[in-house]
């Protein structure tokens, strides 16, 4: 039997099989309790401040921002506490510093929560921006960039996800947040036992992947439940011609006693990859 160490790789008869480290091209960022989730290319630096409201009330507001191939994004995050702030107040307070076009005023609904997106546009620069409001926060995302970026900017904007249920990389600690069947996914540093493997299948090399001498590799994103089952498979890379599709059957046949916390078996977030060369 092998011991599956996640603070180094291993090899598992030619899959490598490794905690994750660094971002992969997308990642989901999160502020664990603010709800939220979205994807992108690099970690967030963020700053958490106290501003008031009209009432002369404090609240919580964070910022984040990061700037990726001259694309500027930025989220802020207002805490919404009683009386709520309705969203289109909101919206026009913060025109102040975002020059919206009401000509451009859409509306949008995530995970069921109201939002409002604007946008502007110049001949070398675009802007875009989506408002929303849940239960207990207002979010404002803000993307700013080459007019070529346009593509870029609505996959930030379709990655977003609102609600308790948001996972993501937390931007304070790093940690990833997740929920599975209701209870949380550790990582191999918060954990007392790491995995044990007790079976380690190898993907086939399919025959079209090898005539068309297809080389690289697959990755994926796994829980390794505390039920001893690899559940949640996400592709975070793939490779054509068959071979995703049996890194993954492979990776759903892996065998292994669950991590242990607190004495008891824990599900652990795992990152998988699969070699393939000629």
């Amino acid at each position: 039997m092998l011991s599956l160490l996640l603070v180094a790789t291993v090899f598992v008869n030619g899959a490598v099989c490794q905690q994750p480290v660094g971002h992969s091209p997308l990642v989901p960022y999160t502020v664990a309790g603010d709800g939220f989730s979205v994807k992108l290319y690099q970690r967030p630096t963020m700053t958490t401040t106290s501003v008031s409201r009209k009432d002369g009330t404090k609240r919580t507001k964070r910022s984040l921002t990061v700037t990726t191939d001259r694309v500027a994004y930025t989220i802020d995050i207002f805490e919404n506490l009683e009386p709520r702030q309705p969203l289109d107040e909101f919206i026009a307070e913060s025109n102040a510093s975002f020059k919206k076009d009401p000509a451009t005023e859409r509306n949008l609904t995530v995970n069921d929560f109201p939002g409002k997106e604007y946008s502007s546009h110049t001949d070398t620069t675009a802007t875009m921006m989506q408002f929303f409001a849940t239960e207990d926060r207002l979010f404002r995302f803000a993307v700013t960039g080459p007019a070529a970026a346009a593509s870029v900017m609505k996959e930030f904007f379709s990655s977003i996800t609102l609600g308790p249920n948001a996972e993501g990389v937390d931007v304070p600690s790093g940690v990833f947040v997740r929920l599975y069947d209701g209870e949380r996914v550790f990582l191999g540093r918060e954990v007392e036992v790491k995995p044990r493997l007790l079976k380690k299948p190898d993907p086939d090399y399919t025959t079209d992947a090898l005539r068309n001498k297809v080389q690289g590799k697959v990755i994926l994103i796994v829980v390794f439940s505390k039920t001893g089952r690899v559940e949640n498979i996400e592709v975070r890379q793939g490779l054509p011609y068959g071979l995703t599709e049996g890194s993954i059957k492979a990776a759903r046949e892996i065998e292994f006693v669950p991590a242990m916390k607190d004495g008891k078996p824990v599900s652990m977030y795992m990152q998988l990859e699969y070699s393939f060369s000629l």
